[in-house]
């Protein structure tokens, strides 16, 4: 699985999450459907640690299962 911020953002995007704002190296989307708020940190082109990236799906109300 691919643990970059840019593939995380994309996932978003496909459940309805859209870019509200940006803080240095911390992207913000919401979803007006659900009313949730998701901070994607962004360092530069590295990727983020397994259980960072599955912390943010899982309070995206993602399925992990159902990605791949």
């Amino acid at each position: 699985m691919n643990f970059s911020p840019r593939y995380l953002i994309k996932l978003l995007e496909q459940h309805g999450f859209v870019f509200k704002r940006s803080k240095g190296s911390h992207q913000l989307y919401y979803n007006s459907q659900t009313n949730k708020t998701i901070i994607v940190p962004f360092h530069g082109g590295k990727d983020m640690k397994k259980g960072t990236f599955l912390a943010i799906l899982k309070q995206a109300g993602i399925d992990v299962n159902a990605i791949d």
